[in-house]
């Protein structure tokens, strides 16, 4: 059974960043910037959701098509290759991009896969499709080709932990390491790594915890708060 790489949660990031009200958008707001032509918006959905239903103007996009072949699922392609890859969907590094999935964490993978690569402006539609559906926006079922460009990536190294840091550093006073899956997966009564459990000294904070039945996410006031509380604060 393939070994999954595990990544912090999206908003975790970008709370410690102090950018999340800037990086979240609704969908009230992207409907009315979605006809601009520097406007990209992303599906993450499956192929199966996106051909039966997306937003209008939506480009589909699969993490698992930049991902490295091998038995560690979820290793990224080079950078150069990833680039390559939204280029060719018609993503530029200076575009806007706004990135949706349905109610999962494929869009959360997107943004920081968008992040690392040094895409200038990127947002997260708070919501995601349920939020969208829900204000009566436009929907398609036909897919959207855009023509190829060129994304050039300028490489954030700063925020990719590698399985060497993570070795050295995961006792650090200084480190929090946050495990985000369910408390099953994280006290090795399910999940698909071939060694169930959790890396030593990883803090268990599922990501619904923050997220609402609707998808939408909570205050920054309110995740501050969680967040302090499990000992995930924004001095480490």
């Amino acid at each position: 059974m393939k070994k999954t790489l595990l990544l912090l949660s999206l908003v975790v990031a970008l709370l410690f960043c102090g950018q999340l009200q800037a990086k979240l958008i609704t969908a009230k707001e992207l409907a009315g910037i979605m006809d601009d032509e520097n406007v990209v918006i992303v599906s993450g959905r499956k192929a199966k959701d996106y051909k039966t239903v997306h937003i209008k103007g939506a480009v589909h996009v699969w993490p698992e098509d930049f991902y490295q072949p091998g038995d560690i699922e979820g290793m990224l392609k080079s950078p150069e290759e990833v680039a390559e890859f939204f280029g060719g969907k018609g993503i530029s590094e200076t575009n806007t991009i706004v990135v949706y999935c349905g109610k999962g964490v494929v869009a959360g993978r997107l943004y920081w896969v968008l992040d690392y690569l040094g895409a200038e402006d990127i947002r997260f539609l708070d919501g995601q499709m349920k939020a969208w559906r829900k204000a009566r926006k436009p929907v398609t079922k036909e897919a959207t080709v855009l023509d190829p460009v060129t994304f050039t990536p300028t490489v954030n190294a700063d925020i990719i932990a590698t399985m060497a840091y993570v070795k050295a550093h995961k006792n650090d006073a200084g480190v929090v390491l946050v495990d985000v899956r369910s408390i099953e997966e994280y006290n090795g009564e399910d999940g698909e790594a071939s060694r169930r459990g959790h890396i030593p000294g990883a803090i268990h904070f599922e990501n619904k915890k923050i997220i609402d039945e609707d998808g939408v996410l909570a205050s920054k006031a309110e995740m501050t708060k969680l967040f302090n509380a499990a000992g995930i604060t924004s001095g480490k």
